[in-house]
């Protein structure tokens, strides 16, 4: 569900040039749904079709992608999720778990919005045509909206009352949407819908990329909170939801939440505070110039609170195996040698010719520079 890191990506398995292909262990299991999950060659959706593959729970599991992965054990359906043709390839699935989502911050918001809500109507329509009686849709907790008046934690039931104003954030919540009224639209088809908190593990987020920066951006006057979710947690999540241990709409992340001290404190970053107006203003003409691909609705998942209880799981027998401690050191070290500066991520020379603390004084130079230009041309 979210981007792979480019080392993620590299691993794929290109080599089978067929459409499909078929699983090369004999499965003898007699017990347990038939899985399909979309999205199943890259991410998150690879992890999880290899755990539900070597699962005894799991009868048969089969993968749906552009191109085939590394899993073996699944039988591959190698086409786009918005093609029709779907439908055919569900035939015989108890349960379909649409991984198939571009969060690419790089991607053009247009076609990205095109390809996952399309996608996600078309594996709805097909799953209910051909008797899938359960889809599990992955979207995240940014759906709660990060907001200065949030309880601390939010109620799973809590009213989303995010904006799309975010990265990606308003396609979650159409799929969230599309995953409401489907049932209505195809009785007999149930909808589980689960949202991670920051997703930490092989991810490319605005929110992952927080922690690249030299300083942590900490606006005047904010209360961030921060509750991470490592991607091991999430697939066992989701196995729960295909095993149908859990229903409805429920959150996944490490128990409890660490303050911005005790971020900084374990991380070892400095903080740099700047005022409300010049954070938001600076982050949103830098995106508007083309400098950053963060818009600057990212900012407020930084400034306000959207941690989330996750008692629903807890009563399922769920228990999570990382901490936010240990999610943040892993989510540390997985960034160490990046460079980015408000959303935007520098290459090597960029960050050893200016110094990293340097590009960022030469970002918001820039947007303060935009906006006395602007404000001059208004008087003649």
């Amino acid at each position: 569900m979210s981007s792979p890191d480019p080392q993620v990506r590299a691993a794929r398995n290109l080599a089978d040039p067929s459409p499909e292909s078929k699983p090369t262990k004999n499965h003898s299991r007699s017990r347990g749904p038939v899985v399909a999950v979309t999205g199943a060659a890259t991410g998150v959706g690879e992890l999880l079709t290899a755990h539900l593959a070597a699962s005894d729970e799991i009868k048969q599991v089969i993968a749906i992608d552009e191109r085939r992965g590394d899993v073996s054990e699944a039988t591959w359906h190698i086409l786009d999720v918005r093609d029709p043709a779907i439908t055919e390839k569900l035939r015989g699935a108890d349960v379909v778990v649409h991984m198939a989502l571009d969060l690419d911050l790089e991607t053009d918001p247009a076609a990205r919005t095109a390809y996952n809500v399309r996608g996600t109507q078309t594996v709805l329509t097909a799953a209910a045509a051909v008797g899938v009686h359960r889809v599990v849709l992955c979207t995240s907790a940014m759906v709660y909206g990060a907001l200065p008046d949030n309880d601390v934690p939010l109620s799973e039931d809590a009213e989303l009352r995010a904006t799309a104003e975010a990265t990606g954030v308003g396609d979650l919540l159409e799929i969230e949407r599309l995953g409401r009224r489907a049932p209505r639209a195809h009785p007999g088809l149930n909808v589980t819908v689960v949202r991670p908190t920051v997703l930490v593990g092989g991810t490319d987020t605005a929110l992952t990329r927080y922690f690249e920066s030299p300083r942590l951006l900490v606006v005047a006057g904010s209360r961030p909170a921060w509750q991470f979710c490592h991607v091991d947690d999430l697939v066992s999540a989701l196995e729960y939801a295909a095993l149908e241990k859990i229903e409805g709409e429920f959150a996944v992340g490490c128990d409890g939440w660490l303050e911005q001290e005790e971020v900084e404190e374990l991380s070892g970053v400095r903080r740099m505070e700047l005022p409300s107006a010049v954070a938001l203003g600076a982050a949103a003409r830098l995106h508007r110039i083309g400098l950053t691909p963060s818009p600057a609705g990212d900012l407020a998942y930084t400034m306000h609170p959207w941690v989330v209880s996750v008692s629903r799981l807890h009563d399922a027998g769920w228990r999570p195996r990382w901490t936010n401690e240990e999610v943040l050191a892993a989510l540390l070290e997985e960034v160490e040698g990046r460079h980015t500066v408000a959303g935007r991520r520098l290459g090597r020379k960029d960050a050893t010719a200016a110094g990293a603390a340097g590009a960022t004084v030469a970002l918001l130079g820039t947007a303060a520079l935009v906006r006395r230009a602007r404000k001059a041309r208004r008087r003649f």
